[in-house]
Parts: C-alpha cells; structure tokens; sequence
C-alpha cells in the first residue's frame, strides 16, 4: 500500500493537534458537531482541539494582535491545527470569536427564587465581580475593548449572551411584581435598566472609581425604595 499523498500530508502541519479516527462523539465525551458543520468529515469534533484554539487566540490577542489581522490561515498555523480542522467548527472568525468570548463568560449564579431582593443582589454582586475580574485580567480586557470595535460582533454577542442575562433580570422583576414586591405599572426593561445601569457604569465606564463590597445590595435597596407599591390615598371626606 503506498504512503499519504503529498496533499494529504500537507493538510495538518507536523505535531497538529489532532482529532481522533475511528471514535464517536458519544465514546469520547466530546461535543458533537454544531449544526451546519460539514458532514461526511469522518472525524469526530474533539473538545482538546476547541481548547487549543481559543487558547491561542487569547494569547495572540494579549501579546497585542488585533481582531483585523487575526485570519484563520494564521490561527491554524499557530495553534498547530489544520485550516479544515478550524472551518468544521467554525464557519469564519466572527464565530470563533463568540466562542472565544462565551469561554471568558461566566454565566453567573441561579438566582434562588426566595426573595427578589436577594435575588437581584445576586445578579448584582455578579456584575461587580465581573467588573474586579476585568480590572485584574488583562486578557479580558483586551478581548473585551477589541470587540466593541467591531459592531457586527459586539452585536452578535449581546443577542446571544447579554439578552440571556438580561432575560433572566426581567424573570426576577416580574415575580416581584407579581408578589406585590414592585409596582407592576413601570415598564419592566426600564425597571431593569435602573437596578443595572450603576453597576455596569461604575465597573466599566468609571473605572477608576471603586467596586466595593456591599455596592449591590446599596444599589439594590436605592432602587427598590422607589419602586416599591406606594400605599392607598386616604379616601377625599
């Protein structure tokens, strides 16, 4: 039998990290492959592979390369991969990308359910970690800046990450609304966008100003002292 063909060869550079022949998704544990991916492969999707991927573009991204010059052919020779082995998972860079951010996302804590003070304290106190995390991490925050260049991008994560949080707020509101715990004539993502706002603006448009400890639950009680239901006019004599 003769050996690969000189193409063949040239598909993956030497020492790629490569996918496993013969094994299914189920067998290894790995993610199967997204819907769209082109069939007909043989190869399963290895989750080393994703790891090594985003990895490598994080580090690109912090030694100072710019989304723009990112291009998939250098990705796949930094990261010792094949081009096919990247265009499987990824239709193009803005989707690498998403994933590349969804990887520094924490998706952040289930709200108890028990109280809706405590609950969107929580939430709160998430977005001030987040905002600690960003200060002290210079990877995320070169990711972050990086992909507020790029509307179409920053566009795409805020449908497919930020709504979900958001999502999860309005759940929080309406059930205090429900239980009589805030007026429930205010316009939920207004409503939302008040307990929100102050944490957001302070950790990360003013960020030199300070995310203390007990910063969600000051914001949190503020806003509530105003939105709570007002009391019954006394009836006019």
């Amino acid at each position: 039998m003769t050996g690969p063909t000189r193409e063949a060869a040239a598909a993956e550079p030497t020492g790629a990290v490569t996918e496993p022949v013969g094994t299914t998704a189920e067998s290894t544990g790995t993610a199967a492959e997204p819907a769209g991916a082109v069939a007909g492969r043989g190869r399963p999707r290895n989750a080393a592979v994703d790891t090594t991927v985003i990895e490598t573009v994080l580090r690109l991204l912090e030694d100072g390369v710019t989304i723009s010059d990112l291009s998939m052919e250098r990705l796949a020779r930094e990261a010792g991969v094949g081009k096919a082995t990247l265009y499987r998972r990824w239709a193009g860079k803005e989707e690498l990308m998403l994933d590349v951010l969804r990887s520094l996302d924490d998706t952040g804590p289930e709200p108890a359910g028990r109280s809706v003070r405590d609950d969107l304290v929580t939430m709160l106190e998430f977005l001030r970690r987040r905002g600690l995390a960003k200060r002290s991490s210079a990877v995320l925050r070169t990711v972050v800046t990086q992909v507020q260049s790029h509307p179409k991008l920053w566009k795409e994560y805020h449908e497919t990450v930020v709504t979900a949080r958001r999502e999860a707020v309005y759940a929080v509101l309406r059930r205090g609304m429900a239980s009589g715990e805030i007026r429930d004539d205010l316009d939920v993502e207004l409503l939302a966008d008040l307990f929100v706002a102050p944490m957001l603006s302070r950790a990360m448009l003013h960020e030199w100003k300070e995310l203390s400890e007990g910063l969600a639950e000051q914001i949190v009680d503020a806003v509530l002292e105003g939105v709570r239901p007002r009391p019954a006019a006394p009836p006019a004599p």
